[in-house]
């Protein structure tokens, strides 16, 4: 990521950072959590869980560590599915069109939430307010075998779905 990106990033989540460590955090439909405990996402029935995504091995091939999706994971590409997750911006400003979608929110300005099963990569149609809650996605999910940056999953053409 470049400085200036870094730079613009962590000014966009500091005061939502300072405003959610000030509220009384109410978990949304789907979530489950106590006071003072990291998120939990429930499976929601129609929403593809991260348990199903999980489903990958990393395999050496020749210099290089790939990805080896199961049957059901390989199952999901070119198909329109919704995943739950918390955002995790790209872009600057408070709508995204960019953005990432994780198992577990954000802990670090700097970090991945989770590793690459745990994170799908997200271009949508339309911006979508970045959020601190989970929100679900819908869009058309691509299985990638070997991808630049290490992601595994991207989904194109998203729209934020009903939580319900």
């Amino acid at each position: 990521m470049r400085p200036v990106t870094s730079i613009l990033l962590l000014a966009l989540l500091a005061p939502a950072f300072a405003l959610a460590q000030s509220q009384q955090h109410v978990a949304p439909p789907g979530v489950g959590n106590t006071p003072g405990q990291m998120p939990v996402l429930y499976d929601i029935q129609g929403v593809t869980s991260w348990s199903t995504l999980a489903k990958v091995k990393q395999v050496k091939v020749k210099n290089r560590i790939l990805p080896e999706f199961s049957k059901d994971i390989a199952a999901l590409n070119n198909q329109e599915i919704k995943v739950q997750g918390f955002m995790m911006p790209l872009e600057p400003g408070e709508k995204q069109k960019h953005f990432l979608i994780s198992l577990v929110p954000q802990s670090c300005s700097f970090c991945l939430p989770a590793g690459p099963e745990g994170v799908v990569e997200v271009k949508s149609k339309n911006p979508v307010k970045y959020t601190l809650e989970p929100i679900i996605v819908s869009g058309k999910m691509e299985i990638m075998k070997d991808d630049p940056m290490g992601l595994y999953y991207r989904m194109n053409n998203a729209t934020l779905a009903s939580n319900k």
